[in-house]
């Protein structure tokens, strides 16, 4: 679990958006896909919502954000 997360702090670039929900997934983060061109990934009690392109490659600063969700939830859950 941690070696993806790790994967993405060292190295933004390159990730798809397959990647992200697999990591979602681990966390229990909400994935809405309203069949648009978009993802919005956010967690219960954790105030920022990351919405992510699903083209590729997916840019570095939506990986940043998504990475600052993740941690919030990391947060949360101590």
């Amino acid at each position: 679990m941690g070696q993806a997360l790790d994967a993405m702090r060292s190295n933004p670039r390159d990730w798809r958006i397959d990647d992200l929900l697999v990591v979602a997934r681990q966390f229990n983060i909400e994935c809405r896909d309203n069949g648009g061109s978009h993802h919005v990934f956010g967690f219960q009690n954790v105030e920022m919502d990351v919405t992510v392109p699903a083209h590729r490659p997916i840019k570095p600063a939506y990986i940043r954000q998504f990475l600052m969700l993740v941690d919030a939830v990391k947060e949360l859950k101590k």
